[in-house]
């Protein structure tokens, strides 16, 4: 694979063009149309985003792909609130995926946020692409999805620890970061920025 990509931290005057990137990536992926793209738009202003963890891939002075994480805990069955990261939007343009791109800049990000102590990631995700990362179901760790029925299928829900054994002995359940629910009105109203794009109600969408 070619390698003359670069990863470096996302900067201001990169806002509309992550914003496009993820918005073509996700277009009807889970939903007619998405709302990624405004998700990003709101977290960054968010207390729990980690700035030094939002990071794009360019080749060629174009932009890539991106990825970013947002602070969150698990309250614990004990009563202790035990700190992680939850990531994404993580994207990839459409043109470039399954070629390893993805992969390049998953483990970059999870080596960096490694690097500055945090001591796990939590998220929502496709184990068979994930797991090639090193996470796992988060139910191995013992950790359970907020609001999620006790029979319901949870296997969306990763975990990867950071530094070894940071979940050994908590069991609890992850809350979602707040900024992450949007409206969907607002969301209308932010795509009326973008040129309009057309929304299918798709087979495999989940909402």
């Amino acid at each position: 694979m070619e390698r003359n990509y670069i990863i470096r931290e996302e900067r201001p005057e990169d806002h509309r063009a992550v914003e496009d990137l993820i918005r073509e990536s996700f277009w009807n992926v889970y939903r007619p149309g998405c709302s990624e793209h405004y998700v990003i738009h709101v977290l960054r202003d968010d207390p729990a985003f980690v700035k030094e963890l939002d990071f794009v891939m360019e080749q060629d002075g174009r932009l890539i792909g991106q990825n970013m994480f947002m602070k969150t805990i698990i309250n614990a069955d004990d009563g202790r609130v035990i700190d992680v990261l939850t990531m994404g939007p993580i994207c990839i343009a459409n043109d470039l995926k399954r070629r390893g791109f993805g992969k390049i800049l998953l483990d970059f990000s999870l080596e960096k946020a490694a690097a500055m102590g945090f001591g796990a990631v939590l998220f929502e995700g496709n184990i068979g692409f994930y797991g090639k990362s090193g996470f796992d179901y988060s139910s191995r760790f013992g950790i359970r999805y907020h609001d999620l029925p006790e029979d319901a299928d949870a296997s969306f829900f990763l975990c990867r620890e950071l530094i070894p054994g940071y979940l050994g002995g908590v069991t609890g359940v992850y809350q979602t970061p707040a900024g992450y629910y949007v409206d969907d009105k607002d969301v209308e109203e932010f795509d009326k920025d973008f040129p309009p794009k057309e929304k299918l109600k798709l087979p495999g969408q989940i909402f």
